[in-house]
């Protein structure tokens, strides 16, 4: 006989209670870049976070109503506090900005998103049990971190 899956416990919910939100937030400054900026990269870097991140979203709201529970609303929500997420002030200067500058500041902010996304799934990688909440949280430590790196390499390739 096959083992049963383990059930949901407490760090699973709180890994997709986080992840939302900050997902959310990530997909505002990704929308911000085609009015923004005409790098290629830019723009590509954009549309990769968009694709991975939308269903990622679609997963864990279901996997949450599964549960009886609301996906958390907006991204302002206390549970991404201190994992990356940009401050209001933060995504108004950078609504504010345009080309190169826009560029770097995209960038910085991203990769300082993406590191608190990867943090994030190292936790729940650590405690969580529920199967798809921890192979979504390997996609996103994986595909984050490979994104990172990209980023990091991108900026030191921009115009000071």
């Amino acid at each position: 006989m096959g083992r049963s899956p383990e059930p949901a416990v407490a760090s699973d919910v709180r890994f997709a209670e986080a992840m939302i939100p900050h997902h959310r937030q990530a997909l505002e400054m990704t929308s911000l870049v085609d009015a923004r900026t005409t790098t290629a990269l830019i723009r590509s870097f954009a549309r990769s976070i968009t694709a991975a991140q939308t269903p990622e979203i679609t997963t864990m709201t279901a996997w949450l109503a599964e549960l009886g529970r609301p996906a958390p609303a907006g991204h302002a929500h206390e549970r991404a506090a201190g994992y990356g997420m940009a401050s209001e002030a933060e995504l108004n200067a950078l609504r504010a900005v345009r080309g190169a500058a826009f560029d770097r500041m995209f960038l910085r902010l991203m990769t300082r998103h993406h590191q608190g996304a990867v943090k994030m799934a190292g936790e729940e990688l650590a405690a969580g049990r529920d199967l798809r909440m921890r192979l979504l949280a390997k996609d996103v430590y994986s595909g984050q971190s490979i994104e990172i790196a990209r980023m990091a390499d991108a900026l030191k390739s921009l115009p000071s």
